[in-house]
């Protein structure tokens, strides 16, 4: 081998004596720990790491003398040098730490490496790591260029081509799709450079599990908040062994609504006291799950998901790609991704490996055209009734309006679910406007949500645009009663940069009169003379006396 005919120059004994100490090539059982990794897997994100060592921990119980490891963010430093010092056979880090022990670890070395694996590339590049990519190459062929280097990914876009370019050499593409016979091709060279498909940003199709139901709802901003709690009550409490991941665009978003579901859904200060909830009801489970978070929290959450047999996982993208969590029944995107591939990465989560599972899509109205760039790549669903969820709420007293207080629900009408969601609604509010701290909270979370909104890729900006957002009615989605004055200031930069030469004198009384027209523009209408309660010693509680003071959400109307 290349690494050990090396070693023999830094030998000053006899040369006959080097072939029988060094050259001959060990068994497969002499191998040791410390010969250092054979193998390095790249992989993007911390729990995908932690899945895949778990994965090979167990696929190497029989193989004692090989020995795995794991580099990730968040871990203690001192921890995996001494680690590194013993010997890693199989090595599996994130590209950021393994870049920092490259740089400050004197006994991090690759002359042994066979193998240089790169999973899920598109995401570790959609992450920023082409730099460290690049950097761990070159310190790889300064010691082993001599490999073999597998790239995988879900979709070939221009970065994963590029980077193909850089880490293969006349690479064999295999290609896994539906009702397709792709093989190797061994004489194809560069084919992942050359081929047409991989310089698009998005393939035309995309493989979907035989067992995966898609469906979208069309719900107002100002139920959306009613909505995804009345499915979440839906599933979890009314259905047995369910799990559910919902989806949302920022860590703001998944603290928001993980702290409020928590104070509310499970009776912290809601009209869900654990003493009214039906006996025969499973216990409500909620986890969040971000990049924001201590590494050790993350890993508990992970793994405390992992084992559950029903809860509910509030994250980010940061578990969309690659992690197989199992038993997962349902996917729910509170807010849509960016693009037909990032949609495929999120409902992957469920119906792996033969089993079934469901998703839903959660768009506004004025989002009803992104169904339709969905179908262009190939991905169909199919429309579920937002009357059909929030009727969920009639199966429990605890939402009971003032005018159903004394009657048994046979047949909920349109009204019915209309006073139930506002008591819920109410709930909500109540619960954000009991402290300055939670009303601020709500407010960056809102701020977060429209800052991602703003952000879709151009072919998605008429679809979704920041001023088709009525902002009182979102506001309403995060349990205020009225939108902030200065809540997107890149909004009002664009309203400020078409006024003519503003006059220093009127300076104050145009941005007065400017707050009081965003404020009569964007009134949500559900709240009574404008909704102006800011006491928060006079505000209502949660019960039935706070709904006689609302009147019901409009279900169905926008």
């Amino acid at each position: 081998m290349a690494a050990a005919g090396g070693a023999l120059l830094h030998v000053p004994e006899p040369r006959a004596a080097a072939p029988r100490t060094f050259s001959r090539p060990r068994p497969a059982q002499a191998r040791q720990r410390g010969d250092g990794p054979y193998a390095l897997i790249l992989v993007p994100t911390r729990e995908l790491a932690l899945q895949s060592f778990d994965t090979v921990q167990k696929l190497l119980k029989p193989f004692t003398w090989i020995v795995p490891g794991v580099l990730m963010g968040g871990e203690k430093r001192k921890s995996e040098k001494a680690r590194l010092r013993k010997g890693i056979n199989i090595l599996i880090s994130t590209p950021g730490r393994l870049v920092d022990h490259i740089k400050s670890t004197k006994n991090m070395h690759f002359c042994r490496i066979r193998w240089l694996i790169l999973d899920e590339a598109d995401r570790i590049l959609d992450l920023g790591f082409e730099k460290d990519i690049a950097l761990i190459l070159n310190a790889v062929n300064a010691e082993r260029p001599e490999r073999q280097n597998v790239l995988l990914s879900a979709t070939l876009t221009e970065g994963v081509t590029r980077l193909a370019d850089i880490s293969l050499h006349e690479p064999v593409r295999i290609s896994v799709l539906e009702g397709s016979q792709d093989q190797m091709h061994p004489k194809s060279r560069a084919t992942l450079g050359a081929s047409p498909p991989a310089a698009s940003s998005e393939p035309d199709g995309f493989a979907i599990p035989v067992g995966l139901e898609q469906h979208v709802v069309l719900v107002p901003s100002k139920l959306r908040l009613v909505s995804l709690a009345a499915f979440i009550l839906q599933k979890c409490k009314f259905e047995p062994d369910q799990k559910v991941i919902v989806f949302f665009s920022s860590c703001e978003l998944v603290e928001f609504h993980h702290s409020l579901f928590l104070q509310t859904l499970l009776g912290g200060s809601g009209a869900l006291a654990p003493g009214r909830l039906p006996s025969a009801s499973p216990p409500l489970t909620f986890l969040r799950l971000h990049g924001d978070m201590e590494q050790e929290e993350r890993t508990a959450v992970f793994q405390e998901f992992s084992r559950s047999k029903a809860g509910v996982l509030l994250c980010t993208d940061v578990a969309a790609r690659g992690l197989d969590l199992p038993q997962v029944t349902w996917i729910v995107q509170y807010t849509a991704p960016s693009s037909p591939a990032e949609y495929i990465h999120r409902i992957g989560r469920t119906a792996r490996i033969g089993f079934q599972g469901s998703s839903l899509l959660i768009l506004a109205p004025s989002e009803a055209e992104y169904v339709n760039s969905l179908a262009s790549h190939k991905i169909n669903v199919s429309e579920m009734k937002m009357e059909d969820i929030l009727s969920v709420l009639t199966r429990d007293d605890c939402f009971k309006g003032r005018r159903w207080g004394s009657q048994k629900c046979r047949a909920a009408g349109p009204q019915e679910i209309r006073e139930r969601a506002t008591v819920l609604q109410t709930v909500f509010e109540d619960y954000v406007h009991s402290s300055e701290r939670t009303v601020s909270w709500a407010k960056k979370a809102l701020q977060s949500f429209v800052r991602a909104y703003a952000t879709y890729p151009r072919e998605l900006k008429h679809i979704f645009h920041v001023r088709s957002l009525h902002l009182g009615h979102v506001a309403k989605s995060f349990g205020l009663r009225d939108a902030p004055k200065n809540l997107s200031t890149s909004a009002l930069k664009k309203k400020k940069a078409h006024l003519r030469r503003p006059d220093p004198r009127r300076k104050t009384q145009s941005k007065h009169r400017l707050a009081e027209l965003l404020r009569s523009e964007y009134s949500s209408g559900m709240g009574a003379s404008g909704a102006k309660v800011k006491r928060p010693n006079k505000r209502a509680g949660p019960g039935s006396a706070a709904c006689a003071q609302r009147p019901a959400l409009a279900v169905g109307q926008k």
